[in-house]
Parts: structure tokens; sequence; C-alpha cells
């Protein structure tokens, strides 16, 4: 799943490449992906693209005409952004293959596609992105600058729930998915089941330190990439994440893995579990 360093790469990309660039004409290839249906998305067509931004693990894309109107888009988990300098003249066949959306402009466009058979990446025609529900929702963004430590220390303290699922909460934490709360415990030192509610100032000063630091770099290594790049610039930054049975990159001991029912955590027992193999999650207890 595309997290924040890559959503924001991605914005950052379609802005450069489509900013100040006219909508010709808008396709619908997967009509489960469209959420909206007023505005229809041929309203986008003949207006001007301003700018797009990130929120959370949101795109979205202002456009400038008769009033504002924005297309959000969230990828999900098997969802990504193609920029085309040159599109097919054919029109997209709805239901074939994994593109669920294609927006051309006078010069090039972008497709959204999603592989796997889920389906749950989500386009939306809007006024205002806080018109979608997952946008209005949306907790603090870690690399806004209001999330310091004070505010991540009451937050934590508010959540009686392992720190894990505070990272991942979207309500809580804006842009951090699966693999990057395993890259931020990691740099923390903390176990992903230690409770957020518990934590004492030294552990909260730790994984804002991480929380920062770790996303900072990704973004930094993500920037400038082409969108094809990013997937595998992610994969190679991770220090634990999808690295099971290698060595931990600090300690050397091996990264260690609880399987869930559609997905899996990763975490060193050295750095982050004083040691101690952490159980499957209906046996695991919370460890610090």
């Amino acid at each position: 799943m595309p997290e924040l360093p890559e959503v924001e790469a991605l914005a950052r990309h379609v802005t450069q490449r489509a900013a100040g660039r006219t909508v010709e004409r808008v396709e619908v290839a997967a009509l489960s992906a469209l959420k909206t249906f007023d505005p229809p998305v041929d309203a986008l067509v003949g207006r001007r693209v301003l700018r797009c931004e990130r929120r959370g693990k949101y795109l979205c894309l202002e456009t400038g005409g008769d009033g504002p109107l924005w297309l959000v888009v969230h990828l999900a988990r098997g969802g990504w952004l193609r920029w085309r300098d040159e599109l097919p003249a054919a029109r997209a066949n709805p239901g074939k293959g994994p593109l669920a959306l294609r927006v051309a402009l006078d010069v090039g466009g972008f497709e959204l596609t999603e592989a796997g058979t889920e389906k749950r990446l989500g386009v939306w025609v809007v006024q205002d992105p806080d018109g979608v529900e997952g946008v209005a929702r949306l907790g603090a963004d870690p690399l806004s600058g209001d999330l310091g430590v004070e505010p991540l220390s009451a937050l934590l303290a508010a959540r009686p729930g392992p720190v894990k699922h505070v990272l991942v909460d979207q309500s809580a934490i804006a842009g951090i998915g699966n693999a990057y709360s395993d890259e931020v415990l990691h740099a923390a030192r903390l176990s992903p089941f230690e409770p957020a509610s518990r934590m004492d100032p030294d552990e909260v000063a730790r994984l804002h330190t991480a929380l920062v630091g770790v996303l900072t770099a990704a973004l930094e290594r993500s920037l400038g990439l082409p969108a094809s790049g990013l997937k595998a610039e992610k994969r190679d930054g991770m220090a634990v994440h999808g690295r099971t049975g290698l060595p931990c990159p600090a300690c050397g001991d091996t990264v260690r893995e609880v399987a869930f029912a559609t997905r899996s955590l990763q975490y060193c027992p050295t750095c982050q579990t004083g040691g101690r193999s952490l159980a499957d999650r209906r046996l695991s207890r919370l460890l610090r």
C-alpha cells in the first residue's frame, strides 16, 4: 500500500507534470472505483489542473474553472498511479485488466490501476476534499509540524490499544500504514504491542523522533523518482518490514514476524522486545 512518502512524491510528481494543463477526457474503467456521481467525472473536462496535494494517504487534484472541483483518489492496498506522456487514443474498455481510471490532459495524462482482486481503490469528484468521509476524519499529519512530542503524548494517552494500532489509525495519525509503522517502531526500539496509554516520556520522545526521522528520510529518498521507481525505493529502504528471516541492520539479530489474517508485521527481538519473540496475536502479551 502506498503510504505518506510515496503518496507525497506522487502528488508532487503530478503537480510538476500536470499543473496548468487542461483536462480533455476522463474515462472510468472500473465502476467499483467511482464513489460519487454528482458532480459526474465529466464535469472535470475542460478544467485546468492547479495542483495535486496529499492529505494522509489521499491524492487530491484541484482543478480551476467555474467554482472549485477536486478529484480525490485513495490508492488502497493494490492501487497505483502511472503518468504517461502519451495516452492511448482508444477509450478504456470497462472491466478489462487493472485499469481503473484514465485522465487525459492536453499534454499527457495519468492512469490509475489496481492489482489484485480486492478492488478497494476509490475515486471521488467533490467540491471540497473534506466532503470525502475518509479525508474529513484524518488525524494529525506527522510531517506538518502539528504533531509535537506533547500532542503525541496526549494522543497516545487517550488510546487504550497497542501503539502499532495507533500508528496505523488514520483518525489518529494520518498517512502511516503497515510498513512504515513497523519501521518507526523499530527505530524507536518499541514493541508493536506496547500499550499506547502506558508509554513513559522517554518512550514517547523516542517514538516522536523515529516518526519524523523515518518518514522524512523515506520522503527524501522518494522525491524526484519517477512513479515507476517508488515501489522499489520503498522496499529497498526497509530495515525490518518485509525482511522476515534476514538480519536486522542495527544489531544483526534475525527479523521475526507476527502473522495476521491478511497481513503481517515484522520486528527485531533484540532492538524491540528485550530479546523475546512475540507469539501470534492470540497468544501475545503486551511486551515492552
